[in-house]
């Protein structure tokens, strides 16, 4: 299992992590409303991670994407990609970081490939683009690797639609990038077509050792990835985390689960606690905090009855 660089183990320090953000703010702003889609949200991704990141609509999950990819900037906050903070960079320096270091998978295909050209010529565009030599040949390898060797004259409305997101696939990382960034890939297709292009993503982390982020809503995510991210209100709510030693990603076995979910606490201390939990326990607005035997305890309340002793 790749672990969190957060996480220790024993006196080893932990690795610089591939994608860091701290204290995370974007406000869109309008002539009559302003709208608050990330507020403090801090999230550390290793390097040849591969992460799913999943909330509700308007949790900020697309916001962050966006912002990591460079294609958009944060009110506030640090974004730093392996080391190197993103918001220093010039005009120039972000064209070539969406261009080289960070590849793109969208959910519309028709933002993905380009209709009349076949899918080997799709995956040579990004390439001829950054002027790379033997295109033709990288782009046949990618295919075969998405399981498209058989399909390389197939254009946009010959394939069906788990083709055209492998073919998506191969051409986000027709340039050799460090971070393969995917917003919601599994969205428009059929559940066992979502889990094998999960599993594409994947092997392109094997095969390449590229950190993979996808954004997503569908919570089955987790049994593809290292990791899973909840983002609620802006803000990183939890995480579920791969056992170790990992479960088979692609086993169904109905024994334990693989992943052990844990709750995470920001810098601040803010520690975002799931509603059904709340409810179950009778708490609302308010709460007691203690510490019982070593344990951080919350508990609803006493109900106050107006009257004095």
């Amino acid at each position: 299992m790749l672990s969190s660089p957060w996480r220790t183990e024993g006196s080893r320090v932990p690795e610089q992590p591939m994608i860091l953000c701290e204290n995370l703010v974007k406000i869109y702003k309008t002539a009559d409303i302003e709208a608050v889609a990330l507020q403090g949200l801090d999230i550390s991704i290793a390097a040849g991670e591969v992460m799913g990141i999943i909330g509700n609509s308007g949790s900020g999950k697309s916001t962050l994407l966006n912002i990591i990819g460079g294609l958009d900037l944060p009110s506030a906050g640090t974004v730093l990609i392996d080391g190197k903070d993103l918001l220093k960079f010039s005009a120039p320096q972000l064209v070539s970081y969406r261009r080289s270091t960070v590849g793109f998978v969208w959910q519309n295909n028709a933002r993905n490939l380009i209709p009349y050209l076949s899918a080997l010529e799709n995956v040579q565009v990004p390439m001829a683009l950054k002027g790379e030599g033997r295109r033709k040949e990288r782009a046949k390898e990618l295919l075969s690797m998405v399981g498209l060797s058989r399909r390389l004259t197939g254009r946009l409305a010959e394939l069906s639609g788990g083709e055209q997101q492998r073919v998506a696939i191969a051409i986000g990382l027709a340039n050799r990038p460090r971070i393969l960034l995917a917003d919601e890939p599994t969205g428009e297709v059929d559940t066992t077509t979502a889990m094998m292009l999960l599993d594409v993503f994947r092997e392109a982390s094997r095969a390449y050792g590229i950190t993979v982020v996808i954004v997503t809503h569908d919570s089955r995510i987790s049994r593809k990835v290292d990791r899973v991210v909840a983002i609620r209100d802006g803000r990183t709510s939890s995480e579920l985390v791969r056992r170790n030693p990992p479960v088979d990603a692609a086993a169904d076995t109905g024994g334990a689960p693989s992943h052990e979910e844990l709750a995470v606490v920001d810098k601040a201390g803010r520690l975002q606690i799931p509603r059904a939990m709340l409810d179950a326990a009778g708490i609302r607005g308010q709460v007691r905090v203690e510490i019982e035997n070593g344990k951080i305890v919350l508990k609803a309340p006493v109900e106050r009855t107006g009257r004095t002793e």
